[in-house]
């Protein structure tokens, strides 16, 4: 599995825990469960993506620029979850948050897969996306059998 195809996995991941969590009300168990998973589903992700596809990239000048872009994107993200940890689960402004967060995954992901990874894969030889799949699969799974 070369590292564009192990990042759609956690993205259909991604997008399905967010379109999920927004479906939520209250303070409930199923919305504490849902944020829970997609919180570390992000940062398991973005640790390992960060690691084996964005600092590899960073060497190339075309790569450099993308990459500068993406990483903004996830600092945005973090931040929604920040501001959503520190957010009584009952408040309207939580779920207002969540959508906010919701909205910017669906965008990233959605640019990171028609933009984002055709630029790279010029960038990549084949036998180093195989490498960096095999790499970012075990980063991903140490931090998602973490507790974050």
């Amino acid at each position: 599995m070369n590292i564009f195809e192990a990042l759609r996995e956690s993205h259909e991941l991604q997008r399905s825990l967010a379109n999920s969590l927004i479906e939520t009300s209250g303070a409930s168990e199923d919305r504490k469960e849902l944020f829970d998973l997609l919180k570390n589903e992000l940062y398991a992700h973005s640790v390992a993506e960060d690691r084996y596809l964005y600092i590899p990239l960073m060497f190339n000048d075309v790569g450099l620029d993308i990459t500068r872009h993406a990483l903004a994107e996830h600092h945005e993200m973090d931040e929604l979850v920040e501001q959503l940890e520190e957010t009584d689960m009952s408040s309207p402004s939580w779920i207002a948050t969540a959508k906010q967060l919701s909205e910017k995954v669906h965008h990233h992901l959605k640019e990171e897969e028609h933009k984002f990874f055709q630029q790279a894969g010029k960038i990549l030889e084949e036998s180093e996306k195989e490498k960096l799949g095999k790499k970012y699969l075990a980063e991903y799974q140490k931090y998602k059998n973490a507790d974050t």
